[in-house]
């Protein structure tokens, strides 16, 4: 069983910053990608950036510039750092991963999601 915890979400002023981490636990062999996604009230779940395990990352055009993420690979870790928050980035945030766990047969794949952390951002 593979489970992601995030933290470090909540309500802040526009233009503020603020960091979310999510870590990931069980029986892990590697981690392939990690990432944050989020979803609005009334909206359906995007993509917000992810993260690979040679470091190269990808973000939706919407926070190009102003949202960072990043990873400790030996913790299982992986950071969103969210710089300029705007009240359109107000989410739920979730964490995923993916990669190759150890069971009682071998190895497999694995996909699991964080129960997501709120962040609301105030005008």
């Amino acid at each position: 069983q593979v489970q992601l915890v995030e933290s470090g979400g909540g309500l802040v002023q526009a233009g503020v910053s603020l960091r979310l981490s999510c870590v990931a636990s069980g029986r892990i062999f590697s981690i392939n990608t990690m990432g944050w996604y989020r979803q609005a009230p009334g909206k359906q779940r995007e993509l917000v950036g992810t993260i690979g395990d040679d470091g190269s990352t990808n973000y939706a055009d919407s926070v190009k510039g102003r949202f960072t993420i990043s990873r400790e690979n030996g913790k299982g870790t992986v950071y969103l750092q969210m710089n300029s928050l705007k009240s359109d980035d107000t989410a739920v945030y979730y964490c995923n991963a993916q990669g190759r766990r150890v069971g009682g047969m071998g190895y497999g794949n694995f996909e699991v999601w964080g129960q997501g952390t709120l962040v609301t951002v105030s005008l």
